[in-house]
């Protein structure tokens, strides 16, 4: 049997169209494929291509397949029939039509009767008919109206309401008929109903009347009897009737008693206490420029009063003592109550704590006492006895007025004679501003605070911080900033006098102390010119001659302001980290070259032990400078055991600075801290004033390696660091500083005592055990060029994969094409539609 013939389809017809001639012969439309190299044997397909016509040929294919299958998309030439039972070939005709009627008249009925009621079901209104309810038939029950009221009759209605006329008529015939008489005109008959409505509105009023007197007297009858009813006990029975109070009863009655919490006031904002500040310094300067011009200045409001515990809080004021104070002079009694009262008048707003508390203490046990008695009579009292005190209200709210209308009376003020006015001129003049302008400039701060003592200079600078808050106005935080670093200048100023008034510094910096919580980028940047300035100068003079001298005591006051106004214990700070390092700088690169520089030495030695006394920072230029110094006390420098770091030498002109010139002088020493003075001027005339000046540098010395000691105690190299100090203090400085020998004692032991905790390094005995190594897989491969695999399983599989991935990659190119040639037909559409021509 042959093969069957294979179905052709429309791109197979438009695939074998063949290219004329002059398409082949045209160089422009010929595309050839060069090799990089010639392989023999082998025949190439695809040598020549003709790119042009292979694009033109798969545009044909898609309009003749796949542009048609998109027009007809969406398209049905068929019509559906949708009626019930038409393809139901078992059901009759007959039926089919019953059904169709049935359900369209059940559509119909739903469409219509959405909104029909059911007659047959009875509405309701809270658990009531509606039809029971339009009859009306409620029953008005009232004691205190009438029957008729609310009714109409028909006189009434006939006159207000209309239709009177054939009523008048008709009642008019009738009355001619009875008596003969005349027809009552309209405002007759309205005349007649009001009469009648007063009369019976008279009746009823006198009926309620009578109901209340004859409730009242039977009210009264029943008291009475009542009252012969009931037994009264003696007093005597009744107390001992009457039971004891559980101790929760009396607990819920002292609360009863207490004070309640009064609400307090809100916790205010800095800028809001800044405002309230400034008012009271201004309202204060005003009083004080009143004063000064001789006017009489209006007092303010009066002292907070003080409530003691005892206080009720009920507006109860003790005005004075009832009782009358005795006092014995010369030998008779003394009862002046008038002096009291003067003295007490003046005394009241110094001294009024105390008075009104003992005053609320007897007030509170009177009271006690009253309100017993008060219970006692209440028991006995009767009902009946509240008519008879129906006054005493009155007249104790005539007493309280007199008494507010008394104290509301205005005292009269005292006239001040010209020399009181003059001397209170004088003092008002003698006293200082409450408010001060920011000032602009240094020279500004300086005739500012000239001629002021110390206590008041601090003051005039916490009042112009207060006076130029930066809450209070836009351009004054860059007031205060300014005065920052004028403050920081003034302090160096006051540093560089002679003598140096340290006192001054010392009260000015809290103040600086709070610009710099209040500006802290400001201060920093202030310090760090300070500082970065003293290191410039430093560096130059060292780089001319080699040396340079120890700081003055002005940058040794801004050393220490550094170390109170900034963090010290940080690893890295940009204004502590420079200041460290200069004191590093001074301690090595300064010489010592008489006992001024070796007392500011001293001085930068114990900055730095306060710089890293939390940190524990380890310096070794603290370290060396003290076991220099220590090394300026030793006579006999032939033997040393340790070595001397510069800026100090082993031996010289300068290298017994330290030595006593007489042992005498040990005797008559007393420890003394270390003046700071003595870095900017240091008079010393005899010996003797200079051996005392050398025993304190070398005890405030000491004192710097006891505490160095106990800050560096847990470094694995303690002992070695410290070595050479235990060396002077125990063959060089032992017998020399008798009054310094507990001390270097101590010192001794501390660093002896403290146990060797590192080894020498050695190597390990045992041979080191080698990494791990993995081995490589090694992988032989035989057919070079060919795919890899042996069986014939395994190269079929890598051939259906190589065809897949070759197969995949073809359809994912034709389904880009696809999407692009029915996008360009698309874009045609709307062109034609919007009028554009293709062409």
């Amino acid at each position: 049997m042959g093969k069957a013939p294979k179905k052709r389809s429309l791109a197979d017809k438009v695939r074998k169209t063949k290219t004329t001639s002059e398409i082949k012969n045209n160089p422009f439309e010929v595309k050839i494929n060069r090799k990089k190299f010639d392989v023999l044997g082998r025949k190439s397909k695809h040598d020549v291509g003709l790119p042009g016509v292979s694009r033109s040929k798969a545009v044909n294919k898609r309009k003749e397949t796949l542009l048609k299958e998109y027009k007809q998309k969406n398209r049905c030439s068929k019509f559906i029939d949708r009626r019930f039972g038409e393809y139901d070939t078992k059901m009759a005709p007959e039926d089919k039509i019953l059904q169709r009627f049935t359900m369209e008249r059940q559509r119909v009925h739903e469409k219509k009767d959405v909104y029909n009621l059911n007659e047959e079901e009875e509405l309701t209104h809270y658990g009531q008919s509606l039809a029971e309810m339009e009859k009306f038939n409620d029953v008005v029950n009232s004691d205190d109206e009438s029957e008729e009221k609310g009714l109409l009759s028909a006189e009434l209605t006939a006159s207000h309401f209309g239709g009177g006329g054939g009523l008048l008529r008709k009642k008019a015939l009738g009355e001619e008929e009875e008596g003969g008489q005349r027809a009552k005109s309209r405002q007759e008959l309205i005349e007649e109903l009001i009469q009648k409505s007063k009369q019976e509105k008279r009746e009823r009023q006198v009926q309620r009347e009578e109901a209340q007197e004859l409730t009242e007297k039977l009210d009264q009858d029943w008291k009475n009897i009542q009252s012969l009813m009931v037994k009264k006990t003696p007093k005597a029975d009744k107390q001992e009737e009457k039971p004891k109070l559980e101790e929760y009863d009396m607990m819920v009655r002292e609360l009863g008693f207490e004070m309640k919490a009064q609400p307090s006031e809100k916790m205010k904002t800095p800028e809001e206490l800044a405002k309230e500040e400034r008012e009271k310094l201004q309202k204060l300067e005003a009083d004080r420029l009143r004063r000064m011009m001789g006017e009489e200045v209006v007092e303010g409001a009066q002292s907070q009063i003080h409530f003691s515990a005892d206080d009720l809080n009920d507006g109860f004021v003790l005005d004075k003592h009832d009782k009358k104070t005795l006092a014995y002079q010369d030998g008779k009694w003394n009862m002046g109550e008038e002096e009291e009262e003067e003295e007490e008048d003046e005394a009241e707003d110094e001294e009024g704590e105390g008075e009104s508390s003992e005053e609320q203490e007897s007030d509170a046990e009177e009271d006690k006492v009253e309100e017993e008695e008060e219970e006692e009579e209440e028991e006995e009292e009767e009902e009946g006895s509240g008519e008879d005190d129906g006054h005493s209200d009155l007249e104790s709210e005539q007493e309280s007025e007199n008494e507010e209308e008394e104290e509301a009376s205005p005292k009269p003020k005292k006239t001040l004679s010209k020399e009181e006015v003059k001397a209170q001129q004088e003092a008002a003049k003698a006293e200082l501003p409450y408010t001060f302008a920011a000032p602009e400039s240094y020279n500004d701060l300086k005739d500012m605070l000239r001629g002021h003592t110390s206590d008041n200079q601090r003051l005039i600078v916490a009042r112009t911080q207060k006076s130029n808050h930066p809450s209070l106005a836009v351009g004054n935080k860059l007031k205060l900033q300014k005065l920052f670093g004028f403050l920081l200048e003034y302090i160096g100023e006051l540093a560089t006098r002679s003598p140096p008034e340290l006192s001054t510094i010392d009260k000015l910096i809290p103040e600086v102390y709070a610009l710099c919580q209040m500006f802290p980028d400001a201060a920093c940047k202030a310090m760090q010119s300070i500082l970065g300035d003293a290191a410039h100068s430093m560096e130059e003079t060292l780089e001319v001659k080699g040396h340079a001298a120890f700081p003055t005591l002005d940058m040794l006051i801004y050393l220490k302001v550094t170390a109170l106004l900034f963090p010290t214990s940080d690893f890295r700070h940009p204004v502590t980290t420079p200041a460290l390092l200069f004191i590093s700088q001074a301690l090595t690169k300064c010489p010592v070259r008489s006992l001024q520089d070796l007392t500011s030495g001293l001085v930068l030695c114990s900055l730095g032990v306060e710089y890293v006394s939390f940190s524990k920072r380890f310096l070794p230029e603290l370290i060396n400078f003290l076991v220099g110094t220590l090394h300026l006390a030793v006579q006999d420098k032939a033997s040393l055991g340790y070595i001397v770091v510069p800026p100090f030498r082993a031996s010289g002109k300068y290298s017994d600075l330290l030595v006593l010139s007489s042992s005498e002088s040990c005797r008559s020493w007393s420890k003394k801290s270390l003046p700071l003075s003595a870095t900017q001027q240091l008079d010393l005339e005899n010996n003797p004033d200079r051996d005392t000046h050398r025993l304190t540098c070398l005890s405030t010395c000491l004192d710097l390696v006891k505490r160095c000691c106990l800050l560096y105690k847990d470094l694995p190299s303690f002992t070695h660091i410290f070595q050479p100090i235990r060396t002077l203090l125990s063959k060089h400085l032992s017998t020399q500083t008798l009054p310094l020998q507990e001390l270097s004692s101590e010192i001794v032991e501390a660093i002896s005592s403290m146990p060797v905790t590192q080894s020498a390094l050695v190597f390990d005995k045992r041979k080191p055990i080698p990494l791990k190594l993995l081995t490589p897989k090694i992988v032989e491969v035989l057919d070079y060029g060919k795919k890899r695999g042996s069986t014939r399983e395994e190269r079929e599989k890598e051939r259906l994969k190589h065809k897949y991935k070759r197969e995949f990659k073809g359809a994912l190119r034709e389904i880009r094409k696809d999407s692009r040639f029915l996008a360009r037909e698309k874009l045609n559409e709307v062109m034609n539609r919007c009028g554009y021509n293709s062409s």
